[in-house]
């Protein structure tokens, strides 16, 4: 149960960012570094560490403008599916889960973190923009979710269940506010009738 816990967190945590969680793994581990870590166990430390903390600290600078924000999505959303799998994979290789679930641990946190970035994505639109707090909380998260992750999974996977929760609420209140802004006739269909994109 730890195991999925633990999953859950670092899945949680690769929705949100995707740089920031795999540096935090390899320097967790100290010695070995990306050792354990798929692909990355097959380039050279110091080019993956230096890849990383590049793209980090891309992610924690850039991710404050709204231009590059939406650049920094476009990106983040593409790659979230493989690099969720990949720290789901590690972490379920650092707990020495079973070799029968890694896939499904893959699957699971390439997914989890797709639908988290799905949801920042959808938030950005409905806001015309993620307010200031709402990036550092993200940051201060991300870097939350990975230590609870190997060190509290239990909290981890609760409060990634938590932001699970949160984004199918969210996803529930954009239908509600979108079919709401169609005429009385048209709720079933809200696009009917429109000629700017939403």
């Amino acid at each position: 149960m730890l195991e999925v816990l633990a999953i859950l967190s670092i899945s949680a945590a690769t929705g949100m960012r995707i740089a920031l969680p795999l540096l935090l793994i390899g320097l967790l581990q100290r010695e070995s570094l990306w050792s354990s870590v798929p692909l990355l166990s097959q380039v050279p430390p110091p080019l993956v560490l230096g890849v990383l903390v590049s793209w980090s600290l891309v992610e924690l600078l850039f991710s404050k403008d709204r231009l590059a924000q939406r650049l920094l999505q476009i990106v983040e959303l593409a790659c979230s599916p493989v690099v969720g799998a990949i720290a789901g994979i590690t972490v379920a290789r650092l707990m020495q889960t079973s070799q029968e679930l890694v896939p499904v641990a893959a699957l699971v946190s390439g997914l989890l973190a797709l639908v988290f970035q799905l949801v920042q994505v959808g938030w950005f639109y409905r806001l015309r923009g993620l307010p200031l707090w709402a990036i550092f909380l993200q940051d201060f998260l991300c870097v939350l979710l990975v230590l609870f992750a190997f060190d509290a999974p239990r909290q981890g996977g609760l409060i990634a269940l938590l932001l699970l929760w949160l984004a199918i609420r969210s996803t529930a209140e954009w239908r509600q506010w979108y079919q709401a802004q169609a005429n009385a006739g048209d709720r079933r269909f809200p696009r009917r009738g429109k000629q700017d994109p939403d």
